[in-house]
């Protein structure tokens, strides 16, 4: 198995693209809802939701998992180097989440400078 710099980057970018996008996301909040129950509190008239996982079996387990980005950083990684070895169609979509968490990083650095 021989891999670049390179291609180390473009993995790890688009692997960090693929977990912010299922962790946090908007777009992919229906595939986290099922597994998490909104918790509504009211504290001196401001209303606050929390997320948390289901209480049992599976739904809580994956519901773990979904809160836990480091726990689901390795499985979107394994997604990811598991598409690059097994065909070059992957290769776009890859390309495309490693530009994507480029960006993400740089809008990041950017907004942190900008209110400095």
């Amino acid at each position: 198995m021989n891999i670049t710099f390179m291609n180390l980057l473009i993995l790890s970018l688009a692997s960090f693209r693929l977990t912010r996008l299922i962790v946090f996301d908007k777009i992919t909040e229906f595939l986290r809802k099922p597994f998490f129950d909104e918790v509504i509190e009211e504290n001196s008239g401001d209303i606050e939701i929390y997320y948390t996982p289901k209480q049992s079996g599976w739904k809580r387990f994956v519901g773990e998992l979904l809160s836990c980005y480091w726990c689901t950083g390795i499985w979107s990684t394994v997604g990811i180097v598991g598409m690059y070895y097994l065909s070059p169609v992957f290769t776009p979509v890859i390309l495309i989440l490693a530009i994507a968490g480029a960006a993400s990083i740089l809008e990041t650095i950017i907004q942190f400078l900008l209110e400095k």
